[in-house]
């Protein structure tokens, strides 16, 4: 006998038609521009009064800041590229930075960055726990170059800061007890969760490898501890310069140790690009310096604008450019 094949009676179409899948990236495409309009309202006073101030500097050292501003993201890249070992493409990790600053400062402090710059590592092709490993390594090394410098402009110019000024009497005690009770507890977590020791050991081991491999590299450790260096240099020249652009009274060292201080004073303090708190540290730190308010602010605004405003727009759009070609 023949087989006969019966035809299939056809699948109806469903009432709500063909399901549609949702334009996720797309959408992450237009998020950041989304971001930036929403900051930009919030902030309107700010930029307002921060390009007032702009109108009446010295164009020639705002050129200045500005460069500086520019050369932060190649410092960034560099210091990027000796935390791990891998070559990672050149042209796409300067791209990463530019875009990493526009996302730290639309997210918690640090957290924009990293984000994107894990996610461009493992797109490169890097493991996930070495591009975590990697991101550890690299922000501890602008931590310890960033304290470290502080520490030694503090020493060669002692009279840079009125540090009673910087912290109100009687908070040194409270603010002590409070990391040492930060401390206890993830030092007790760590004991009594076995599942979170593991992971931590798992982790450091990993880290503590990478960490190895990247030093058996002079031209890795050289771009890792020279990038570092050059990072938190290139944000005090900027803002400097823009010191002098407005006549700040303050000699430029002593205002490269205002910002260095209050940097590392807001590291912990967790707001989107520390806008708010960031300024608010630095006014108060060259203030201590021996500048007067009004200038000091000026100041500050000043160099916000041209640190986190100006390439706030297109840092938002080569975000979404690289998360579009898939480079993120």
């Amino acid at each position: 006998m023949t087989a006969v094949p019966v035809p299939l009676a056809p699948v109806p179409p469903s009432r709500g038609g063909p399901a549609r899948r949702v334009p996720v990236r797309k959408i992450l495409c237009l998020l950041p521009l989304l971001l930036v309009t929403v900051i930009a309202v919030r902030q309107r006073s700010v930029l307002a009064e921060g390009f007032a101030q702009l109108r009446h500097a010295q164009w020639p050292w705002l050129l200045a800041a500005l460069a500086a501003t520019c050369l932060t993201w190649v410092a960034a890249a560099v210091t990027r590229q000796g935390a791990v070992v891998e070559r990672l493409p050149a042209g796409r990790l300067l791209a990463a930075q530019f875009a990493a600053g526009a996302a730290n400062h639309l997210l918690p402090t640090g957290l924009g960055a990293s984000a994107v710059n894990l996610r461009f590592m493992t797109v490169c092709g890097v493991p996930l726990a070495r591009s975590s490993a990697a991101l550890a390594l690299y922000l501890m090394a602008e931590g310890v170059a960033r304290v470290g410098l502080l520490a030694v402009l503090l020493l060669v110019f002692p009279d840079a800061l009125r540090l009673g000024s910087l912290l109100p009497a009687g908070a040194l005690g409270p603010l002590l007890g409070v990391l040492g009770a930060a401390v206890l507890a993830v030092a007790g977590a760590l004991a009594l969760v076995r599942r979170l020791r593991s992971a931590v050991c798992s982790f450091l081991r990993t880290a503590l490898g990478e960490a190895r491999s990247v030093h058996s590299r002079p031209s890795r450790a050289l771009a890792l501890w020279g990038g570092s260096l050059a990072f938190p240099v290139l944000q005090a020249a900027g803002l400097a310069a823009v010191g002098q652009a407005l006549g700040l009274p303050v000699p430029v060292a002593h205002m490269a140790v205002a910002y260095l201080a209050a940097t590392v004073a807001v590291a912990l303090v967790p707001t989107p690009g520390g806008i708010g708190s960031v300024e608010a540290a630095l006014i108060v730190a060259l203030v201590a310096a021996g500048g007067p308010v009004a200038v000091a602010t000026a100041v500050v605004l000043g160099y916000r604008i041209i640190t986190v405003w100006l390439p706030l727009v297109p840092g938002a759009l080569t975000l979404g450019a690289l998360v579009r070609m898939k480079v993120i």
